[in-house]
This record gives C-alpha cells, structure tokens and sequence, in this order.
C-alpha cells in the first residue's frame, strides 16, 4: 500500500482579491485565530491539517522570492526573543512547533502565472512516484467528525488501492459555475464513495443536467469539488500533457482538464464526498466567514456566541 506521507499547497496566486492588504502581506499569510485561541496566519492552520492528517512533508508552491517569508516565520525563536516569552510555557511551544513545521517544509516556485494545474506541475520534483495531498493555500477546512477533513481522503485512497480521490460535497445547481464538477457512479453510497465517471470545470446548469447528474443524489444536486484531493504521480503525466500540446482553457493550464485526462486513463479515480466545511479566505467575505466558523468551533465559542447575540441586538436597536 502507497503510504501518503506528502502534502502539496499552492500559494502562488497574486491575491489581487485581497487588495490592498495583499500587497503589504501574501495573502497566505493573514493572520486568523484558530480554534485552539491562538492567532496564525492562513498557510500554518492549513499546514496543520495535513500534518494532523499524517503528512511528513509539504511542499508549497510560490511565487518567486517568497520562500524567504516563510523560512523566516516558520522556526523557533531565537535566544533574545526567548527572554522575551520568559515565564510563557505556551509561547515556547508554540516555537517548537513552528520549528519542527518549519523543518518539514520544501518549496518550489511558479515562475509566471499560468493556472493552477501549472502551479502543482511545479511540484512534480518534490513529489517523485508517491502519492500526494493537494491542498490550496488559501481554504481552511473544518471537519464535522473526529477526523480531519484531509484524514477522511487519504483514508479512502489507502484502503481501496486509487490512483486519485478528490473531495466533494452536494452543490445545488446554481452554484456549479464556481466549482469542478464530477459525475459519480456509487461505489458505496453510504459511506459517500463514488467513481468519477466524468469531471467537468464550472459547468453551466444545461451542461450539468445532461451530463452530470449523479445516481442518489437530491434533484438540482451535483457532486462539486470541495478543494482538496489526493493524486497519484499519475497527474503529472496528465499535466504534461496538456502543457506539451498547449491545452489551455481561458489561457491557462486547468487543473480540472487534467483531472478529466486521468480519469480517462485509469479505472481508480474516486471521489468521497468529505465530510466538513471549507471556507475561502482568498475573498474579503471569505475571510471575514473563516474567522466567525473557526470562533464557533473552537475554545471560545460560548464568548463569541455572546458577542454575536449583543451586536445583533444593538443592530435590531438601532
């Protein structure tokens, strides 16, 4: 059985969303407090999910330049910043951990913006013939059980032997043109296992009613990409295929047309459909949504509850 040890996260985008605030910071590196009550920025909670998740080494994928930043965040403090924590046993630990993150991190950069399947292309190195977590450096991912979102993928992936397992959820239809989109046959539906039998980029609603209707699923439900997967070595070869012979859609190499190009060449190419929440902190409201759902589920739930129910309250005032 294929062990997977290694994680992927892409983080080269240019953040132009979160402008202006991405040019002073990448937006990988926003500060949210975690559910744990300690203030991190983006890329560390995601991290944190794969190393939770049984992931020894991450490769992030950058621009260029940018190694640097997280070099520098990601190590423990050194002697005079020490005296400084003095009598601060968490703050100590918490360098640990930065170190021994820090420790497990590779880079590799994506020298012009070309998409996203062009940005894991870049991690084909780091990756070699083993099986791999890709993650984006800009969702954060909260379970709804015990296991980690990242867990319940690579779990499927190990037990039924696959060449690739993408995360999914029930999307309602008019929400398609924002997310990959997968025909599933039912392998076992209970446990919301399915065979991708086609995958298609942000489908318009006629194309997903005629291709992409999936047996068991409520009318009006697909099964959309929920911004994680686990991947063979297998997707390079698809990958280069497209770069190869300049298949681009929009101007860009599509991770999902990959995706398509693998399913076609293999009979293992599964989806599960995950059971959590992920929530995009590349957009203001995403951010803002991250941050309240993290609040929620974590230590500091019962204050911010209060907090929300006094300022709905002045707002019914007022």
């Amino acid at each position: 059985m294929a062990k997977v040890r290694k994680a992927v996260i892409t983080a080269a985008g240019r953040g132009t969303r979160q402008y202006p605030a991405s040019t002073a910071v990448q937006k990988e590196m926003f500060p949210l407090v975690d559910r744990d009550g300690l203030t991190k920025p983006v890329i560390q909670i995601i991290g944190e999910e794969a190393i939770d998740s049984g992931i020894e080494q991450i490769c992030i994928i950058t621009q260029p330049g940018e190694e640097k930043h997280y070099r520098d965040y990601f190590r423990r403090l050194d002697d005079e910043m020490v005296k400084s924590f003095r009598g601060k046993d968490w703050a100590i630990l918490e360098s640990e951990k930065l170190g021994s993150f820090g420790e497990r991190l590779h880079f590799a950069e994506q020298t012009s913006p070309e998409g996203f399947g062009h940005a894991v292309y870049q991690a084909k190195k780091f990756v070699g013939d083993e099986p791999f977590l890709l993650l984006l450096g800009d969702h954060v991912y909260i379970s709804d059980i015990k296991d980690r979102c990242a867990a319940q993928l690579i779990r499927v992936y190990e037990q039924y032997l696959c060449d690739a397992v993408s995360g999914v959820q029930p999307t309602v239809e008019r929400l398609l043109h924002l997310f990959g989109t997968i025909k599933g046959e039912p392998i076992d539906a209970g446990r919301g296992i399915f065979k991708a039998e086609l995958i298609i980029e942000k489908p318009s609603i006629e194309a997903a009613r005629e291709k992409l209707v999936t047996p068991g699923l409520p009318a009006g439900n697909y099964l959309a990409h929920f911004g994680m997967h686990v991947f063979g070595p297998g997707i390079f070869d698809s990958l280069e295929y497209l770069i190869k012979n300049n298949l681009r859609e929009k101007g860009e190499f599509q991770l999902t047309a990959a995706q398509e190009h693998l399913r076609q060449n293999t009979s293992k190419y599964w989806s599960v459909i995950t059971q959590g929440q992920r929530y995009d902190t590349g957009i203001p409201y995403g951010l803002m949504e991250t941050q309240l759902a993290l609040a929620l589920n974590g230590v500091h739930r019962t204050e911010i509850c209060e907090a929300i129910a006094r300022i709905l309250a002045m707002q019914v005032k007022n």
